[in-house]
């Protein structure tokens, strides 16, 4: 049995170190942010992660434009959805995740541990009425769990820090990291949002370097530092040997002095308390109210200790 499962795991990490998705970005310029569709050659079966849902936050207007440009692509190419895929709960834009469920009628899925945010985010938005139970998402990934896009095998890894429910997706040779390292001119995430960790992000990091050498990282935002154009992928021993904190930090001591130092500096983003009442909720908007009109609502200085900027 043990011989067996041995060559099971064995034949799993050559199929993942073997298997090269498609991977194409769209880069939303309001919020800085990275969604991916991610293909299998194969089969032409596909994934999207972390889309966004347009929001405008000067006059309250939202809009589908980036998530109807992830559809018309898949139809433009003969991609056939099979998942729609969130790494964790944006503090930054709105997850198109419902609005791409209710077009397609395929899954989203998030990491298990945003039950935990929920719990957090319920409390600061004092909403007694919110299921915190993670029962927004049709499929909820643990550290560890598997499942396939095609036929390319796609791991989960447990990768807190940034947030409580930050998830890795290892999808064959790609690992779509989001906010836990930038390109390495741009360094590492925050972790300075509520149920954040310097410490657990450090520990989050080395998962991810510890991936074979030649594994391609996707991050999930750019800020384009001094100007360049827009980057997204990396490789995990580019990653190692030039990103602007790990290179320099050593340590997991130095590290988290050096990332709650500098997290000291960062005022909120800007829609964070706009962002978490949707996305916790799965990017499901509130609900219409009796004259037809939906509305957000803000807690004031829930979020006190924050520089402003």
């Amino acid at each position: 049995m043990d011989q067996a499962r041995t060559r099971q795991q064995a034949d799993t990490a050559v199929k993942s170190a073997t298997a090269r998705p498609d991977v194409t970005v769209f880069f939303d310029e309001r919020t800085s942010s990275a969604q991916y569709v991610v293909a299998d050659p194969a089969s032409g079966k596909c994934a999207i992660i972390d889309p966004v849902l347009d929001f405008d936050e000067k006059s309250g207007s939202t809009s589908r434009e980036n998530a109807d440009r992830l559809l018309a692509f898949m139809s433009e190419n003969g991609l056939e959805l099979e998942w729609i895929l969130d790494t964790h709960p944006h503090a930054d834009h709105f997850s198109a995740a419902s609005y791409l469920k209710e077009k397609t009628g395929k899954p989203i899925a998030i990491g298990e541990k945003v039950v935990e945010v929920q719990k957090l985010w319920k409390a600061i938005y004092n909403w007694p009425d919110f299921t915190a139970d993670g029962s927004q998402w049709d499929r909820l990934f643990a550290d560890g769990d598997t499942f396939s896009i095609g036929t390319l095998p796609v791991k989960v890894m447990f990768s807190p820090g940034h947030t409580l429910a930050s998830i890795t997706y290892v999808i064959g040779d790609a690992a779509f990291v989001h906010d836990t390292l930038f390109m390495p001119d741009s360094g590492t995430a925050r972790c300075d949002f509520p149920g954040g960790s310097a410490e657990r992000l450090w520990n989050s990091i080395q998962k991810i370097l510890s991936l074979p050498d030649e594994t391609r990282i996707f991050v999930g935002h750019d800020y384009q530092p001094g100007g360049r154009e827009p980057r997204f992928e990396s490789t995990v021993a580019e990653q190692r040997a030039t990103n602007s904190h790990i290179s320099k930090c050593k340590t997991e001591t130095e590290f988290v002095a050096m990332r709650e130092a500098r997290d000291k500096t960062l005022p909120m983003p800007k829609l964070i308390l706009h962002a978490l009442q949707v996305n916790i909720n799965a990017g499901q908007l509130p609900a219409p109210e009796a004259n037809g009109k939906r509305y957000l609502k803000f807690p004031l200085n829930a979020l006190e200790s924050s520089s402003w900027g």
